[in-house]
């Protein structure tokens, strides 16, 4: 007897719209972009470099799978300029190595979404996770990377402020972005980032993952983007990140510390230039960005496969010990930076085009 149930929530954004296709030791992914603008001569090597900044086996402290992650445009570019029209594309997988995974036809890793995929579908693809897998958001940076085409004028910067127990102890305003990219961990603060890695190799040597954070500032943005009751900025910002796989928690501005403090202490008092003594509020008020910095964090969990013994459930309801296989991340943080700077954009890109149309009318 066949289930009737489809998967939904493949596509993201309302005129900038994305949708992804794919599984992680499938043929290819890929995606299809709507809504985004013509004319736009875009920089391929931009693009490319997004890429390259989330693929796997760029470091020692990363899943050592080795894949290109070249991207091939198949629709919406002429001569090398956006016509309008959707924007197809495809990444090859050319490095899966499915045998790793065959310990997984009938048992459930804990902490993945094995068990449940396979109880809402009734059929799961256990190669490497599937639909599930965070190959996926591979497709993600691509649209991101265009996105931050149609924003030029804003800029966006991510970085990992923590691993495990290590956190960098300084406010953004003081670290400097252009040294995001010169240390494997992605983290601006060198003496912080060295601590990090060497942090991530203990965990790697013994088998097991740590989480972190990724810090994501938006900087240049105009006033008026976001609506103010259920499309509000922060809350698809929110929807963006907690939509990365991995992702636990997510706070903008004054975040969680801001139920701790009084109202005096919280309102970021007016210049007479409109801008504010304070930016607790995270650039945005009301749900509409209001040209401050906007500024969140975004929490990742470890990484549920470990290279130990741990016990799992089969699908005949048994409890068995099994190991770990195959190549993973010890920290999925230094790889996720660029994917949280490509749903950004996504988001701020679609919201300008929205507000670009609103006042146009």
């Amino acid at each position: 007897m066949f289930k009737t149930i489809k998967m939904a929530g493949n596509s993201f954004g309302t005129l900038f719209k994305v949708t992804t296709f794919g599984e992680s030791h499938g043929e290819a992914l890929g995606g299809i972009i709507e809504g985004c603008p013509s004319g736009i001569a875009l920089d391929f090597d931009s693009i490319q470099n997004e890429l390259n900044r989330r693929k796997p086996g760029q470091s020692e402290i990363v899943s050592q799978r080795k894949e290109a992650d070249k991207v091939y445009f198949l629709s919406g570019i002429f001569e090398g300029t956006t016509t309008g029209t959707p924007i197809g594309f495809t990444i090859s997988n050319t490095n899966q190595k499915t045998h790793d995974y065959d310990n997984l036809k009938n048992s459930y890793r804990p902490s993945h979404a094995d068990y449940v995929y396979e109880k809402k579908y009734g059929i799961r693809d256990y190669r490497g996770g599937g639909r599930s897998s965070a190959r996926e958001t591979a497709c993600r940076v691509v649209a991101g990377a265009i996105a931050k085409q149609i924003i030029s004028n804003l800029k966006i910067n991510a970085f990992v402020s923590s691993v495990g127990p290590i956190f960098i102890d300084k406010p953004y305003q003081k670290l400097d972005f252009s040294l995001i990219e010169s240390n494997l961990v992605r983290c601006p603060d060198v003496e912080s980032a060295l601590k990090m890695e060497n942090y991530i190799k203990t965990i790697k040597k013994d088998g097991d993952t740590v989480g972190g954070t990724i810090t994501c500032v938006i900087q240049n943005v105009p006033i008026g983007l976001g609506e103010p009751v259920f499309d509000k900025l922060h809350a698809e910002l929110g929807k963006a990140m907690l939509s990365i796989n991995a992702v636990k928690g997510f706070e903008y501005g004054s975040g969680f510390c801001g139920a701790q403090m009084k109202g005096s202490e919280h309102n970021d008092h007016y210049l007479k230039d409109g801008t504010t003594q304070t930016n607790l509020s995270g650039g945005i008020q009301g749900g509409i960005s209001n040209g401050m910095d906007i500024y969140f964090r975004v929490a990742f969990k470890p990484v549920a496969t470990l290279l130990q013994k741990q016990e799992v459930l089969t699908n005949q309801n048994t409890l068995v010990i099994q190991q770990g296989k195959g190549r993973h991340d010890p920290c999925v943080v230094p790889r996720a930076v660029p994917i949280v700077e490509a749903m950004a954009a996504m988001v701020l890109a679609d919201y300008y085009l929205l507000n670009k149309i609103y006042t146009s009318n």
